[in-house]
């Protein structure tokens, strides 16, 4: 069924642990090409790249902060180096970096939370361009969140504002986009049971998350896999692009 994705060449950032390291370990299995992208997760970023390998598929990695624009660019450089060339970016690096209220908010904090959540997508979106027109085209992905739409919970008010920009910039690049056969999409997950609800939530919050969500459960990094490989897939997904995808068990219906 998704024949169309071996030999794809693909940037997942952020494909160390939680979503995007599901993501990745999937398109490998696929038969793309995966560049794993990490900041400071190599351990986890190396496992990622150990079990594509060891399935037989091909990855490579790549190292940076791309919440530097310098540095973003030098990832995306170094995924197209190692893989030959790009077709497929799919932005998923981001974070909360812990919850902060707006009596407490400080520029280095509002700074430090765009920088990765918005300056990243931007920077290696833009870098990635070139090599995408080079391919005759492909699609971008980005990781927006259930809070682009319902503002996020307590101190969470600057990362779910970021990841709005995420999933407005999704739709102008699609129109800006598709002269040159580049599609661009959203993934939107709800309330996924990863590492970053262990740092930012706890129980009594996400029992309350839990309460809201017609299915019944927490969703996992592997219920996010199948609305990713849709959209990078051209055979799947080739007349949609400018969309937003919500992968949370209900518990948003826009």
């Amino acid at each position: 069924m998704f024949d169309d994705l071996s030999g794809k060449r693909v940037l997942v950032t952020g494909a160390s642990r939680g979503i995007g390291a599901a993501v990745a370990r999937k398109l490998g299995s696929l038969g793309a090409h995966v560049a794993v992208h990490y900041h400071s997760s190599e351990a986890g970023a190396r496992d990622v790249r150990d079990a594509i390998v060891g399935d037989g598929g091909k990855a490579v990695l790549v190292k940076g902060d791309v919440s530097r624009s310098d540095e973003a660019a030098a990832v995306v450089d170094n995924a197209a180096d190692q893989l030959g060339g790009l077709d497929v970016l799919i932005n998923n690096a981001g974070d909360m970096l812990g919850r902060v209220t707006l009596a407490d908010i400080d520029d280095a904090h509002y700074d430090r939370v765009m920088d990765l959540n918005v300056r990243s997508v931007v920077t290696a979106s833009h870098a990635a361009l070139p090599y995408l027109r080079r391919a005759g085209g492909g699609c971008i992905v980005h990781t927006s969140s259930i809070a682009a739409r319902n503002g996020g919970g307590p101190g969470a008010g600057f990362y779910a504002s970021a990841k709005g920009f995420v999933s407005t910039l999704t739709r102008n690049m699609a129109k800006e986009l598709s002269g040159d056969n580049i599609r661009v999409n959203a993934v939107a997950p709800g309330t996924i049971a990863t590492d970053f609800h262990e740092r930012y939530s706890n129980d009594a919050q996400l029992e309350a998350a839990r309460a809201t969500i017609p299915q019944g459960r927490l969703g996992t990094a592997e219920d996010c896999i199948g609305a990713y490989v849709f959209l990078v897939s051209d055979a799947m997904s080739g007349y949609v692009t400018g969309q937003i995808i919500e992968v949370n068990g209900g518990q948003l219906m826009p």
